[in-house]
């Protein structure tokens, strides 16, 4: 079995913003939307406190709640995990954003740009967002596919991986195959304590955070 994942070190994220600079980028998200976002958090108690930033967006979830309340059937999970949006068959009921715990999901009711009514250059040269439909992180599902049908490994090889993952300028996103032994994903997991968001919403997120190396 494939089952992607990706994995934050929180020890090693310095809050630059470029992954989610990459994913607007990327992705060609309107002015509001970001599907990668970096939440600027404090820890500790005075006078031993100190910033932490946090890397979310979708969990691409084991179990996600988006699906389940889906009407029109257009959020899908893969048999590798990734949560997806067919935007052909999205109604643009909400639902789906109400349900996710992770505030990962958006719903763009009209057109808009970085700089008013007229896309510039850049933008009508991208793949514009659906719009009255749901959106939200797909791992760059279309990376993933079209580096596997070259023979690229997610994770490993750059063409094949998530844009946040190859912009991380500290290297503290990384991304692979869970259920790969040798892989790079399993083995931080297996030399670090790790922790989930809301696993009491019993969701299987499918991003992990570290925080410190695993006890001996």
């Amino acid at each position: 079995m494939t089952r992607y994942v990706m994995v934050a070190d929180l020890r090693r994220c310095v809050g630059c913003q470029t992954c989610t600079a990459a994913c607007k980028e990327g992705n060609n998200t309107p002015p509001g939307v970001q599907w990668r976002r970096v939440l600027d958090l404090e820890s500790g108690t005075y006078p031993e406190v100190r910033r932490v930033f946090l890397p979310t967006g979708c969990q691409h979830c084991d179990h996600p709640p988006c699906l389940e309340v889906c009407p029109s059937t257009a959020t899908r999970q893969r048999a590798d995990g990734i949560v997806t949006i067919d935007e052909d068959l999205c109604i643009g009921c909400g639902y789906c954003l109400m349900a996710c715990p992770y505030e990962a999901r958006a719903l763009t009711a009209a057109p808009a740009f970085a700089f008013g009514a007229t896309p510039t250059a850049a933008e009508a040269a991208r793949r514009p967002v659906g719009i009255g439909v749901a959106s939200k992180c797909d791992f760059c599902v279309g990376r993933i596919d079209a580096g596997r049908a070259r023979g690229l490994t997610p994770g490993r090889d750059p063409e094949a991986t998530p844009l946040c993952v190859n912009s991380c300028i500290s290297g503290a996103l990384r991304f692979g195959d869970l259920d790969d032994p040798h892989g790079p994903v399993a083995a931080l997991l297996a030399e670090h304590q790790w922790f989930r968001l809301h696993e009491d919403q019993r969701t299987g997120p499918g991003f992990y955070y570290l925080w410190d190396a695993a006890p001996p």
